[in-house]
Order: structure tokens, then sequence, then C-alpha cells
């Protein structure tokens, strides 16, 4: 991995004030190093690291990523429940999911309107809104 890609990686994380372990820098290198935003698996991740020449164990991505999203670098992104992307553009926008892929990226958010959300139970309050649009082929 590049030297400015681990620099920007460890800037991101110091800039959250989040310790920059090896592992934590390498894996904010592979997110934030070349300055894209990405949505990324935990497995994901964890095959960059590989592919880069570096072991991290899954179960060590999986924490490092946590700690990503309680320090607010990250947001995840549940989709059916039964996996999470996570997107390193945090600010408040819809997502497109492909089914066919199984993959995630953004959406307009210009197009998106909410008009009305539902009144929280007694106590509560909304505290975010995810948009996931799910997306397959057209039937012919």
């Amino acid at each position: 991995m590049a030297p400015e890609a681990l620099t920007r990686g460890a800037d991101w994380l110091s800039g959250a004030g989040l310790r920059p372990t090896r592992q934590r820098v390498l894996l904010a290198g592979i997110l934030v190093g070349d300055g894209a935003d990405r949505h990324v698996t935990a497995e994901w991740l964890h095959d960059a690291a590989g592919r880069v020449g570096d072991k991290v164990s899954l179960a060590t991505v999986y924490n490092t990523l946590r700690a990503f999203s309680d320090a607010g670098l990250v947001q995840e992104i549940t989709v059916d429940g039964t996996g999470s992307y996570f997107d390193t553009r945090t600010e408040d926008h819809p997502h497109f999911y492909w089914e066919g892929s199984n993959s995630l990226t953004d959406a307009s958010a210009d197009e998106l309107q909410i008009a009305r959300l539902p009144s929280p139970p007694e106590g509560m309050e909304i505290a975010k809104v995810d948009v996931v649009i799910r997306l397959r082929p057209k039937a012919n």
C-alpha cells in the first residue's frame, strides 16, 4: 500500500480521536487512502487487507469497523437484516441495493422526498431514517 494512503488513513483516525494502531491504520488506508467514498462489507475489507499482504483476522476487521462506526467515521447500513455495509460517506443520503450483485451504491438525495414520518411511540424520538432502494432487472 502506498505510504500516502496510510498517512491519509492515520490522519482520518486522528481526526476522530481514535488511537492509530497498525491494524486500524491499514484498514483506514484501504477505506479512505485514495480519497474515494466506499461501501464495503467486513468480508470485502478483510480480503482487501490480505491482497495488500497484511494478515488481519476477520474478527479484528469487524471490531475495527464497529469502532469506526462508533466514532462517526463510517455509517453502517443493514440490508435484509443479514449483512451490513459500511459507508465512508457519513452524511444522510439514500442508497441503491443491487439485488443481483449484492452491492450498495449512493442514490441521489436531490430526488428523494419524504413528506411525513409516522409518530414515534411515546417516550421515543426518531434518531435516523435510512433509505435503501432495492433494485433488480425488469421482468420482460
